[in-house]
């Protein structure tokens, strides 16, 4: 049997997975502590020879998606000291062919094969086949990535599109922009310090800010230790969470700072529509998309996305579904392998 390795590197954990080439069956699955191990060769050696016992036929080609940037089969990890290229695995791990991948860009791959129970509708359109298409992911930060066809099917695009400047539309979201600037003492506010997980609780922040009894609010507290470094990370207030929650139980300040959220994805996810022209569909994932699911498929959203002026009739077609999968990045890079083996 044919079989394909899979990984997800990050810098505190990483996901390996063995699969068999037809039909993607995971025949083992192991998590590690990444700081736990010298580097990424002496993990995978160690988690294919855990399997040998089993019977299992090392790997033909592996697809390792890593949290960094790769650029010429290279890549080094950002919170972890190890360099990587694809050759020396290959060599190392006797895997004939290797390749690395961006942690969010090889999401592109596992699109077109999403099940139904891995993704929901956002809002319905009309995809076309053999068209480009697009993922944001709106968690710690803010994911991008492009996928264009080609003849030997999706290529994946990495971009730092979040990184481009944020544009405020309103009165309010300069007073933010402006807020925020100082606030960080930052000199420049890019799209994702508010279109994130994190931006929420930006968002949130300033609002408080604004409250000339703000000390009182139920979320006060919350907002106060949350940028508060911690001896441990798990005593860090989880400020978003906080919100969305308050938001669901009709708090007037977090229903403002969800919907001011809501329409700055919905207006950035609209531009990077005209940048691509995504046709095939755009996906939105990240940790904030299965928790709001609703909220994405509220009208705040919607419109933002669609108010493009004479170029909504363009992004109107496009249909836009959530990913809600938490193990997308593992079957995102087992779908690649198989590509990979032509």
């Amino acid at each position: 049997m044919t079989t394909l390795l899979a990984g997800d590197i990050g810098g505190t954990k990483t996901l390996l997975s063995l699969h068999a080439a037809t039909g993607l069956e995971t025949l083992a699955q192991r998590r590690y502590s990444s700081a736990d191990w010298p580097d990424l060769a002496a993990m995978v050696n160690h988690f294919l020879e855990d399997l040998r016992p089993a019977g299992h036929a090392r790997p033909s080609v592996a697809c390792l998606a890593v949290a960094g940037p790769v650029q010429a089969g290279r890549a080094r990890l950002t919170n972890l000291p190890w360099s990587l290229g694809e050759h020396e695995l290959a060599r190392d791990c006797a895997i004939p062919s290797v390749e690395l991948v961006n942690d969010f860009a090889v999401l592109i791959y596992g699109l077109p094969h999403l099940r139904d129970d891995q993704q929901a509708a956002v809002r319905g359109g009309s995809a076309q086949p053999d068209a480009p298409l697009l993922i944001l992911g709106a968690g710690t930060g803010l994911g991008v990535a492009i996928g264009v066809p080609g003849a030997g099917g999706l290529q994946a695009l990495a971009s730092e599109a979040a990184h481009g400047e944020f544009a405020p539309r309103d009165q309010a979201e300069w007073d933010l922009k402006q807020w925020l600037a100082a606030d960080l003492a930052i000199e420049r506010v890019s799209i994702e310090r508010v279109v994130s997980g994190t931006g929420l609780g930006h968002v949130a922040r300033w609002l408080l800010s604004r409250e000339a009894q703000a000390g009182a609010h139920p979320l006060a507290a919350v907002a106060e230790r949350w940028l508060r470094p911690e001896p441990e990370p798990a005593a860090r207030q989880d400020l978003p969470a906080a919100v969305a929650a308050a938001a669901a139980e009709g708090d007037p300040l977090a229903c403002a700072a969800l919907e001011l959220w809501l329409a700055a994805y919905g207006s950035v996810c609209g531009d990077l529509a005209l940048a691509c022209l995504p046709r095939g569909g755009i996906w939105l994932a990240g940790g904030t998309a299965a928790k709001l699911l609703a909220d994405l498929r509220s009208p705040v959203f919607t419109q933002a996305f669609l108010a493009k002026g004479r170029l909504a009739a363009v992004l109107e077609p496009i249909p836009i579904q959530a990913v809600t999968d938490a193990a997308i990045g593992s079957f995102s890079a087992a779908c690649r392998a198989r590509m990979l083996l032509g």
